[in-house]
C-alpha cells in the first residue's frame, strides 16, 4: 500500500555538529528533493531542514526501505535517526507545526519554516495529493493550536532562550554590554528578547549595514560595521551570533586579541547553523562559549512551564488526526471511484462512436441523434456506477481497505493510482 514514511534527525538525538554535517552534505533542499523524486519507488517527497532538524517525508509503497537506504547514503549514524510509519509521520508533523517537537516548546518560527519548505517542495513539483493533504492539515493545526491554547505565550524562541541562557550564566544582564551579530530573523528574535533588560549598551553588526541600522534603531542601540566586529568584542560582556555565514565569524585568534584588552569575562553564544564561532575559543581564558546544544537546559525549564498547555495541544492533535485519517480514507475511495468512472467512460465513448458509425451506414445521423445517443450511454453508465460508488464510500468510512484494494485490483485500477504523472 502506498503510504507516507518519514526519516527524522533532530535535536532530540543529534548534536548541533551532527545536523551541521548533514546541512553541509546535502547541497540544497531542492537537490535532495530531485534526488529522492528520481527514485523509482518514490511518488511524492518533501524535506524539512532547520538548525535543529533534517526531516525527509516520502510517499511510497516501500517508504521505509527507501529511507533506510537514503540514510545509509547520507552516512547518518543509526543512533541519531528515527524512521516513522504512516500514522506516526502524520502525528509527528502536527506536533511539529504545533511547537511540541521544537527544542523550545511552543516556538512560532517552526510553523513558518514548515510552510516555506513545503512550498519549496510544491514548487519543485515533488508533492501530490497525499503530502499536500497532510502538510495543509498540519499547518492548519499549528494555527489552531496557537489560537486556542497558550503554548506560545511569552518569549519562546531560540533567540529568547539564548538571552535566558545569558541571564542564567551572568545572573543578570542589567548594566551589561551586548553585541548581536546578524540582523536576520534569529537576530531579531534575540533583539526582542533583550527589550526591557536594562542593558547598558547594545551593538548590532550585519554584513548589510542598513539592516543593522534598522534593528539597532528598534533597540535604541548602535549599528556597527561588520568589519569592526573585532573592535567591539572587546567592549562587550555578551556576544550572540546568529548569521547565515558559511565560515567562522569569531575565531580563537580574535578572542585571544580581545581578552588582552577586555576586563573580566566574555560570554559567547552561537545560535547559527552552520556555527559562527570556533569551538576552540572556549580554550581562551576568560571566554565562555555556548551553542544550540547548550540551550537544552533552558528547554527543560520551558517544558515544565508549558506542561498544562501541552495536554490541550495533544487533545487538539488527537482530534485533528482522526479527521485526517477519515479524509485519507475518502481520498482512497475517491481515487478508485474516479479511475472506475474514467475507465467506464472510455468504454462508453468507444461503444457510442461504434454505434453511430453503424447507424451512419444506413441513415444520415445529425447532431440531435448523436446527442441522444451520447446522453443515453452517459445515463446508463452513471446509473450502473451509482450503487458501486455508494458502497465504495461506505467501505472507506468503515476502514475496509481490503475491499477497496480488491475492487481496484479487480478492475485493474492500481496502475493509474500509482502513476507519478497523474
Amino acid at each position: 500500500m502506498t503510504e507516507i514514511s518519514s526519516m527524522l534527525i533532530t535535536h532530540v538525538k543529534a548534536s548541533v555538529g551532527d545536523i551541521e554535517k548533514l546541512h553541509a552534505w546535502h547541497g540544497g533542499v531542492d537537490k535532495i528533493l530531485k534526488r529522492l523524486y528520481g527514485h523509482e519507488m518514490v511518488e511524492e517527497c518533501a524535506v524539512l531542514m532547520t538548525c535543529n532538524r533534517v526531516e525527509v517525508y516520502v510517499v511510497s509503497p516501500k517508504g521505509s526501505k527507501v529511507l533506510f537506504n537514503f540514510a545509509k547514503m547520507m552516512k547518518v549514524p543509526n543512533l541519531i535517526v528515527d524512521f516513522l510509519d504512516h500514522e506516526e509521520s502524520m502525528r509527528h508533523l502536527m506536533r511539529l507545526t504545533s511547537g511540541l517537537e521544537s527544542m523550545i516548546v511552543g516556538e512560532d518560527q517552526i510553523l513558518g519554516q514548515v510552510k516555506d519548505l513545503y512550498n519549496l517542495a510544491k514548487k519543485t513539483g515533488t508533492t501530490g495529493k497525499m503530502l499536500d493533504t497532510v502538510f495543509s492539515k498540519s499547518i492548519q493545526v499549528g494555527k489552531r493550536v496557537r489560537n486556542e491554547t497558550g503554548i506560545n505565550r511569552g518569549s519562546v524562541s531560540i533567540g529568547s532562550a539564548a538571552v535566558e541562557l545569558a541571564e542564567d550564566v551572568l545572573v543578570s544582564l542589567e548594566g551589561k554590554t551586548v553585541m548581536i551579530i546578524g540582523a536576520g530573523e534569529m537576530g531579531s528574535l534575540v533583539a526582542r528578547a533583550l527589550a526591557n533588560k536594562n542593558i547598558k549598551a547594545i551593538y548590532v553588526a550585519n554584513r548589510t549595514f542598513e539592516r543593522a541600522e534598522t534593528l539597532a534603531c528598534e533597540l535604541n542601540g548602535e549599528a556597527i560595521k561588520y568589519e569592526l566586529i573585532d573592535d567591539y568584542i572587546k567592549e562587550s560582556d555578551v556576544v550572540i551570533s546568529a548569521t547565515a555565514a558559511p565560515h567562522m565569524v569569531i575565531t580563537k585568534e580574535m578572542m585571544e586579541c580581545a581578552m588582552q584588552e577586555h576586563k573580566g569575562e566574555i560570554l559567547l553564544i552561537d545560535i547559527a547553523n552552520p556555527r559562527d564561532i570556533d569551538e576552540t575559543t572556549n580554550e581562551v581564558e576568560g571566554v565562555g562559549l555556548f551553542n544550540i546544544d547548550s540551550l537544552k537546559k533552558i528547554s527543560e525549564k520551558n517544558l515544565e512551564r508549558r506542561k498544562n498547555e501541552m495536554f490541550k495541544v495533544e487533545n487538539i492533535i488527537d482530534e485533528e488526526l482522526e479527521l485526517l485519517k477519515i479524509q485519507y480514507k475518502r481520498q482512497h475511495a475517491d481515487r478508485i471511484i474516479s479511475a472506475l468512472y474514467s475507465m467506464i467512460n472510455e468504454i462508453r465513448c468507444h461503444e457510442r462512436d461504434a454505434a453511430i458509425n453503424k447507424l451512419k451506414a444506413y441513415h444520415t445521423i445529425g447532431e440531435i441523434e448523436t446527442e441522444v445517443l451520447n446522453d443515453l450511454t452517459h445515463s446508463v453508465a452513471n446509473k450502473i456506477l451509482a450503487e458501486p460508488t455508494k458502497i465504495l464510500r461506505c467501505a472507506a468510512e468503515h476502514d475496509d481497505e481490503i475491499f477497496l484494494d480488491t475492487v481496484a485490483e479487480l478492475f485493474r485500477l492500481n496502475s493509474n493510482e500509482n502513476d507519478k504523472n497523474n
